[in-house]
């Protein structure tokens, strides 16, 4: 298929020296790939010839010369749109995923052939965007001349294909073809904003009747925070939901209700007065904090994880 012969050479499977040459035929034209993407994007063959200063007629030539190449449709013609096919479908992820790493691959070489260094960082949104991107002049002040790359896919993804040279993960220690370094654990406190922020509470007990906030992703963090103090049988669901941190981080701030919140997210709403820590009873939640390199790579990113241990150390995530 078009994008196997793609994959076999980033993997290096493929030798252009010594082993057996690729077959020509079946090397992507990016262009193509690229109107193909497009298309598929905005259902419209016009609308994706615009963006790429083509015309209509041109745009269909490159999908049909792929259409041919592959031997299945890829689109339905329909009056004034096109819908993918089943075979399109099923090619579009792939085409995305290959014209990322064509990118990627680009930024590098560039950097390379203007005598710096490109390092490719990968991190949750939150994490990147409150305790990350902060930190990160201190990192490029002692290392001038890099430059970095920085992406914020969640969950677990494949390093080789985004030429990732090192990722931030929350979890446990698993992701295939990667190697995790435990960099910390997370504790969470229960803060307040707005019409709350003056709230004070003796005990755990008190916070039962105040409107709590949750993070989907952490459904049960509320109740393992009132077991570990002792009420085992609090029921906590009520309240607002949402799906990150940062929606929680903004709610909280609002005044719309309590949540338990990592600090190393909300460490300028705390020196600010902005958020309050409503009682002195911080959580440890059983996943941690890790840094991921690619298995089988050189060790491009040491410094950057050496100087992360150095920010954990020094000012503590969990703190």
């Amino acid at each position: 298929m078009v994008i196997a012969a793609a994959a076999a050479y980033r993997d290096r499977r493929i030798n252009p020296r010594t082993d057996v040459p690729l077959q020509r035929r079946l090397l992507p034209d990016m262009k193509v790939l690229q109107t193909f993407e497009l298309a598929a994007r905005h259902g419209n063959f016009t609308r994706a010839g615009e963006a790429l200063s083509l015309t209509q007629s041109a745009v269909s030539r490159h999908v049909r010369d792929l259409e041919a190449q592959i031997g299945k449709p890829l689109f339905d013609r329909l009056r004034g749109r096109v819908v993918l096919t089943q075979a399109g479908a099923e090619l579009l992820p792939e085409v995305q995923r290959l014209l990322r790493m064509a990118e990627s691959t680009m930024r590098h070489a560039t950097a390379g052939a203007q005598g710096q260094s490109l390092l490719a960082l990968n991190a949750p949104p939150t994490f990147a965007t409150r305790w990350l991107m902060p930190r990160l002049p201190d990192f490029l002040a002692r290392h001038p001349g890099l430059r970095v790359d920085v992406s914020t896919n969640p969950g677990v993804f494949d390093l080789g294909s985004r030429q990732c040279d090192l990722a931030l993960h929350f979890g446990q220690p698993l992701w295939p073809g990667g190697q995790c370094t435990y960099l910390c654990s997370e504790i969470v406190v229960p803060v307040a904003g707005g019409a709350l922020r003056d709230l004070r509470i003796g005990r755990a007990g008190e916070l039962l009747a105040q409107p709590k906030l949750h993070v989907t992703s952490r459904a049960t963090m509320w109740a393992e925070w009132f077991a570990s103090l002792g009420l085992d049988g609090a029921d906590p669901q009520g309240g607002h939901w949402f799906d990150e941190f940062a929606l929680s981080i903004e709610a909280v701030k609002a005044g719309l209700g309590i949540a338990l919140l990592p600090r190393y997210l909300i460490e300028a709403e705390l020196e600010r007065g902005e958020l309050t820590i409503v009682l002195d009873a911080p959580l440890s939640t059983e996943q941690a904090w890790y840094i991921v390199a690619p298995e089988g790579r050189g060790d491009k990113a040491a410094a950057f994880a050496d100087w992360l241990q150095g920010q954990v150390s020094f000012r503590p995530l969990v703190g």
